[in-house]
């Protein structure tokens, strides 16, 4: 049984950038759902923090809710800014870095 939306209010309007706050020197999370089929995640960096270099089993799209953040993808370095996306391809080595301080929705597909 797939697990369903948590962690977040339903049928009303809100700002998704608004749904997690900074906490200085951390990157915090805020799982919405994870499932074998997918993972949405909101993330937050404080500006210098880091998820260092790793791999995902399933495809990843990242977009910037707020600040800007450098998304690495097979040694690649790409700048986001709030409304842009980047997609992180299965299997290949990534990293997230904020630039300056940085929230972001991920959303995996395995």
């Amino acid at each position: 049984m797939s697990e369903k939306l948590k962690n977040i209010n339903k049928a009303q309007v809100l700002m998704m950038k608004d749904q997690i706050g900074y906490q200085e020197g951390q990157v915090v999370s805020k799982t919405l759902v994870q499932n074998a089929a997918v993972s949405i995640t909101i993330f937050s960096f404080d500006k210098g923090e880091e998820i260092s270099t790793h791999e995902s089993n399933g495809d990843a799209i990242v977009t910037c809710l707020d600040g800007v953040g450098q998304i690495t993808i097979d040694g690649e370095q790409y700048v986001l800014k709030e409304g842009e996306s980047i997609v992180m391809p299965a299997k290949h080595p990534h990293a997230v870095f904020g630039k300056e301080q940085f929230k972001m929705l991920l959303v995996v597909v395995f």
